[in-house]
């Protein structure tokens, strides 16, 4: 079930990458290695968590892609942190006669995507570019009627110069699609495990230091930076997601207990330090996936996020 609720931009006033890493997710907490035991070679990825986090949540990508207040359909689109497409695809679909070029600094997430293009029969519409868009100079990028950029704005080191530079790039009239994710998604109730109730809730408290200290922007209001960078605000949107397992069919009941496991793994890495001794153990016990406390063997998972879109003009 989703929920949504609109603002309208009071215009006038100011409303409020590390190149850009991936779409969808804490890209801080999901560079970190997975140190969970059990957790097995590459579990836990950050390639591995978007392309869960695409499967997972595809119908709430596309709800936002059909929301956007565009004029015209665009032909030419760029997706600052493609990550491994989830955005790329969405909007190739939203827009099909668009071509997208896809950025960002990791070439593993760019390879991903392209042999994902080659697959869906869609590769003459995608060109991707590696590029770390903290870069004083940014790559040629075209001048495209769309940018998007999905849960990557908040890695900037400099955001006003990234707002500002994406308002160069668009064309006269371009519409900027600023999504951003209110944290990593969550996925058990709030009495699990038995012996721990809490215990999310508790891991992604302990992950707050070092969020401030990596991830200043995480959280912001863009709508001032967008209307201060030049741009006029034409929408706001919050998707609450709120997906239970238990009613999903078999395959995404399978891919959403694989996505509170990547998700949990990454969770750990930055939390470890700051858990208690007993909430580290049960954490160690939901992702061990071969004991009988593994988060896998779970029928109670859900996902719980939201999910914020600004979209902001070029006036010319």
């Amino acid at each position: 079930m989703t929920h949504t609720h609109a603002h309208t931009p009071h215009h006038g006033a100011p409303h409020s990458h590390h190149g850009p890493h991936s779409h969808h997710g804490d890209q801080v907490l999901q560079r970190a290695p997975a140190s969970a035991p059990g957790s097995g070679s590459g579990a836990g990825s950050q390639t591995e968590i978007l392309d869960l986090d695409a499967d997972v949540l595809a119908e709430h990508i596309a709800a936002i892609t059909s929301w956007l207040p565009v004029e015209a359909a665009p032909r030419e689109i760029v997706d600052l942190g493609c990550g491994t497409g989830t955005g790329t695809f969405a909007l190739l679909d939203r827009f099909p006669e668009a071509h997208v070029t896809a950025v960002d600094s990791s070439a593993e997430h760019l390879h991903r995507l392209r042999e994902k293009a080659r697959a869906g029969g869609v590769q003459e519409r995608v060109r991707t570019v590696q590029a770390d868009l903290d870069a004083a100079d940014w790559p040629h990028l075209g001048t495209p009627a769309l940018v998007w950029a999905s849960a990557s704005m908040h890695h900037m080191a400099d955001p006003g110069h990234a707002l500002r530079t994406v308002r160069d790039v668009l064309a006269p009239r371009g519409l900027f699609a600023v999504v951003e994710l209110a944290g990593l998604p969550r996925f058990l109730p709030e009495s699990a495990p038995g012996n721990r109730p809490g215990l999310e809730d508790r891991c992604h408290a302990a992950t707050e230091h070092f969020h401030a200290e990596h991830v200043p922007h995480r959280g912001a209001d863009w709508g001032p930076m967008l209307t201060a960078a030049g741009f006029t605000l034409e929408g706001e949107r919050t998707l609450a997601v709120n997906i239970e397992g238990s009613r999903t069919e078999g395959s995404r009941t399978e891919a959403i207990g694989r996505y509170a496991l990547a998700t949990l793994q990454r969770v750990r890495s930055a939390a470890a330090e700051a858990l208690s001794p007993e909430d580290l153990t049960a954490l160690d016990q939901l992702l061990d996936i071969t004991g009988p406390h593994s988060i896998l063997r779970r029928t109670d998972l859900m996902v719980r996020t939201e999910r914020t879109v600004w979209a902001a003009r070029r006036a010319n």
